[in-house]
């Protein structure tokens, strides 16, 4: 892919009505991205339905939710879910008797995971066992389904799932380095990825973030059939990441968060949209702009590829509620601090020289560098110190604006999508939120 292709135009739902089924793919879990999709969902009126990962209990079992956790789970979706345990990824998984790729990743430690190997057939194993075991849920979830979607109905996927992180405290630690590292803490994220554990992660990444999409629209094709025969279609919506343009000095410029380890994950995600695509299914992956959530903050300086959005407002036309959001930024700041204070450092970091090397589109996911990360991760610990509070932030009052503007964009877009990929771009943000309010 050369280029992205950004959406250019705010369209509107003329598809999906009250009573048709919205399936949310991927539990819904605190802040993100699929709160304001499924938000536009419901106002129109449409059934939701979704599904959950399940749990494990203490010696690793995966499990369905107890009667107490799925009021719990239904209550936050507004929702029915379907109660078959749906965990992506193969790090908890293994032969009877052997280890899991994620105790194998614990006996690594901060002096030998680099030069840790793997043994590469056992975990061939564990993720042909972690597929099987996905794909088997997802049948039985695919014949709960079609037993509750009544004939004539349209039917909307969203899927949300990605990650494929192994929870194992090196990871933490290592992660610390690379993506919060400055001088001697510094670690390039190249070293991540020549690694036996990298390799892992990348795998599990994509088993998480893309195969699981694949499997989806693969699992639903007689759903899809029937709901087609009977007059209705079939959407499928899901979250990418791949940079997006932001404003830099002032105009709109493709950027990206570095190093975003799960690009390579996000672009497998496209390819499956885009054979869906090829083959008549309406299938889009959105790349989104950078929010904070509670799974980014890992990434020190995510949020300088948001604030940018403060200026789209103005340039897109401002307004009353474009002022109200400025006055709402500036009152978490500091006395003696200013919007376009922050605004104007936000704007020294994009045309700071060790970030030039970045703004490469076919590169990417590009690894870091000590004065890359020195620069994004100083320039985000200065920004913060402007606030009056550290737990208050203007990134984190710009993110719930971002996710309802996603939100809307999509579900418009997905009535009649104009093609497998597109880019939500701050201009289509801002415009969407000014129209909006």
């Amino acid at each position: 892919m050369n280029t992205s292709r950004p959406l250019e135009k705010i369209s509107h739902n003329t598809l999906f009505r009250e009573g048709d089924i919205f399936v949310l793919f991927g539990e819904l879990f605190g802040r993100g991205y699929a709160t304001g999709l499924l938000e536009q969902a419901k106002a129109a009126g449409m059934d939701v339905i979704g599904i959950t990962v399940g749990r494990r209990d203490a010696d690793n079992t995966l499990r369905a939710l107890t009667d107490e956790e799925l009021a719990e789970a239904e209550a936050n979706l507004g929702g029915k879910i379907i109660n078959v345990p749906l965990m992506a990824g193969f790090d908890q998984d293994a032969p009877e008797g052997t280890p899991t790729p994620t105790e194998l990743v614990n006996e690594m430690t901060m002096d030998t995971w680099q030069e840790h190997k793997l043994d590469w057939d056992h975990l061939a194993k564990c993720r042909e066992l972690g597929t099987e075991r996905f794909k088997a849920s997802l049948a039985k979830i695919m014949d709960q389904l079609n037993g509750m979607i009544p004939a004539g109905k349209n039917v909307f996927f969203a899927h949300t799932m990605a990650g494929g992180i192994p929870r194992a405290k090196v990871f933490m630690a290592i992660a610390n380095r690379i993506y919060k590292g400055r001088d001697a803490r510094h670690m390039p994220s190249q070293n991540l990825i020549d690694s036996d554990l990298g390799k892992l992660i990348l795998q599990n990444f994509d088993e998480v973030t893309a195969n699981s999409f694949g499997h989806l629209l693969e699992a639903s094709k007689s759903i899809r059939e029937r709901i087609e025969a009977d007059g209705g279609q079939v959407r499928y919506t899901a979250y990418g990441y791949h940079g997006t343009r932001v404003l830099i000095d002032g105009d709109y410029k493709w950027q990206t968060y570095t190093s975003y380890t799960q690009g390579f994950a996000k672009m497998n995600l496209e390819n499956f949209a885009k054979a869906a695509w090829d083959n008549g299914v309406k299938a889009t992956v959105f790349n989104c702009p950078e929010i904070r959530t509670n799974s980014s903050d890992v990434f020190a300086g995510i949020e300088l590829s948001l604030l940018p959005l403060l200026a789209a407002f103005k340039k897109e036309g401002g307004g009353a509620w474009v002022d109200g959001i400025w006055q709402k930024c500036q009152d978490l700041l500091k006395d003696d601090a200013t919007v376009e204070d922050m605004l104007q450092k936000v704007s020294d970091y994009q045309q700071d020289e060790a970030m030039q090397p970045f703004y490469n589109f076919e590169a990417w996911p590009m690894q870091n560098s000590a004065a890359q990360v020195d620069k994004t991760v100083g320039t985000s610990q200065e920004i913060v110190d402007l606030h009056k509070n550290r737990k208050e932030l203007i990134s984190d009052e710009l993110s719930q604006h971002v996710v309802a503007a996603t939100g809307a964009l999509i579900f418009g877009e997905a009535s009649e999508p104009a093609a497998p990929v597109l880019w939500l771009d701050h201009d289509m943000v801002a415009q969407s939120l000014i129209q909006s309010n």
